[in-house]
């Protein structure tokens, strides 16, 4: 088994126990991608083909509005799965656009190949609802934060949760992610060094 698959191996098996001949067929699915700072994986009106993993790298998604202002959706550093899943899922053209904030690393699986997987290892359906699962429970989180916390307990919160992001993720995507411009967080940045 070639070592550049052990990371995703490693993350499925956390949720699920693998036989040798599932990592084997796993792998003869799955794609290794090397992308650049900035480079995208994903953009509009093209329909979403992978599922990434993130092996080494940090990427985020992204939409523009109207105005051309950018809202960060999502994250993924080490460990995380990043896609435009409305593209990805019902297979129509994205809406976001996935981009690498690092040079990164990419373990991928595409549609097709991931329909054929839980079709031949039921096994691998119940990893994906695990995950998918997750992802819903944290958007809910995520929602009501929004809703709930004013923007300074919003900052307060990602950064206990998310310590790392602050020395790898640009200060405009951490606001545009959190729902204010990148003037209100280095305010909110200041506030906290004078307290």
């Amino acid at each position: 088994m070639s070592e550049a698959f052990l990371p995703v191996i490693h993350y499925i098996e956390q949720y699920i126990q693998l036989s040798d001949e599932e990592k084997h067929y796993l792998i003869s699915l799955l794609r290794v991608t090397k992308v650049k700072k900035k480079q995208l994986i994903v953009q509009p009106e093209f329909v979403c083909k992978y599922r990434s993993y993130v092996v080494k790298g940090a990427m985020r998604a992204y939409l523009l509005d109207k105005r051309a202002q950018e809202h960060t959706i999502a994250f993924a550093l080490e460990d995380w799965w990043i896609s435009d899943y409305n593209s990805y899922i019902f297979q129509q053209p994205a809406s976001l656009f996935v981009e690498a904030l690092e040079p990164t690393t990419l373990i991928q699986i595409d549609y097709n190949a991931e329909q054929l997987l839980m079709e031949t290892h039921p096994r691998f359906e119940r990893f994906f609802r695990i995950i998918t699962q997750r992802s819903f429970a944290f958007l809910q989180r995520r929602m009501m934060s929004n809703l709930s916390l004013t923007a300074e307990e919003r900052y307060e919160e990602f950064i206990k949760k998310y310590p790392a992001m602050l020395q790898r993720v640009p200060q405009y995507a951490i606001a545009s992610y959190l729902g204010f411009s990148a003037e209100f967080l280095s305010k909110i940045r200041n506030r906290r060094i004078k307290t």
